[in-house]
């Protein structure tokens, strides 16, 4: 006992770690490191509540709910990471998540573009295609293209096609629902529904968003990374499957197919 103390004193005196475990015995230099190992282990793979002083996520550059938030910083380590909460969940919590939620998209009801109120169970017995939008986003034309092409190929089969406008992925949906609606639907003749304007991440995100998110988390758990991104709801309300904002709508089409005929 008195050599352990006198080899914690040497520590603080500046020796390094190392140093006081191979002073040890071998046997208790082994145990030392496996459970300095293994209690590492357990800190990243459990939720854990930061401190009053730890630093910022380092995948966002600002807050959730700016319209500034840059995701995918580059500078990332697993000692990092260790001091956050568990936001990047493995597929298999996802798929319990979404066991274990009772709700179905039927209990939301939204604004649409001009503000007024729509319960989404008229959307009932429907295969749903539920998008965050934007206007001035490198991949706006494809997506509005696309979009508008399989809701107008699949809309008397049962598909809608449900679109979110959202300002927080660099300041690319800056216009009002007015300018949004005539963009849409001017450029590119977009029929399908359009809602009010909405926040998909941070303190604010609109309810039903918070329900798609914790039905399906993605990489980054339940952050949205950027415009785009994609949720699809079966004909029971439930959340089947989400992709990237760098998945087509083209590359769904194999899998609307597959719930519009179940």
């Amino acid at each position: 006992m008195r050599h352990n103390l006198s080899s914690i004193f040497q520590l603080k005196k500046g020796s390094n770690l190392r140093t006081l475990f191979t002073s040890q015995s071998p046997k208790m230099s082994s145990m030392a490191f496996s459970t300095t190992f293994f209690t590492s282990l357990h800190d990243f793979t459990h939720t854990r509540t930061n401190p009053p002083n730890s630093p910022s996520f380092p995948f966002i550059k600002s807050s959730l709910a700016s319209s500034n938030s840059t995701f995918f910083h580059p500078t990332l380590s697993l000692q990092t990471l260790s001091t956050f909460p568990r936001f990047i969940k493995p597929r298999s919590f996802s798929v319990h998540a979404r066991a274990a939620t009772e709700k179905t998209i039927y209990d939301f009801t939204v604004k649409d573009i001009d503000r007024k109120d729509v319960p989404l169970n008229k959307f009932k017995g429907k295969v749903l295609l539920i998008v965050n939008v934007a206007s001035r986003c490198g991949l706006t034309s494809s997506n509005y293209s696309e979009l508008s092409r399989l809701y107008e190929k699949y809309k008397n089969q049962g598909l809608e096609v449900l679109a979110f406008p959202c300002n927080q992925f660099g300041m690319q949906e800056p216009g009002s629902n007015e300018e949004i609606k005539q963009f849409a639907c001017t450029r590119y003749k977009a029929e399908f529904p359009i809602f009010d304007k909405v926040d998909v991440n941070g303190p604010f995100t609109a309810p039903v968003y918070q329900f798609l998110k914790s039905s399906a988390g993605g990489f980054l758990g339940d952050l949205i990374k950027w415009n785009f991104e994609k949720f699809l709801v079966d004909k029971n309300g439930k959340v089947i499957e989400r992709y990237p904002p760098t998945t087509s709508p083209f590359q769904i089409e194999k899998d609307i197919q597959r719930l519009l005929a179940a």
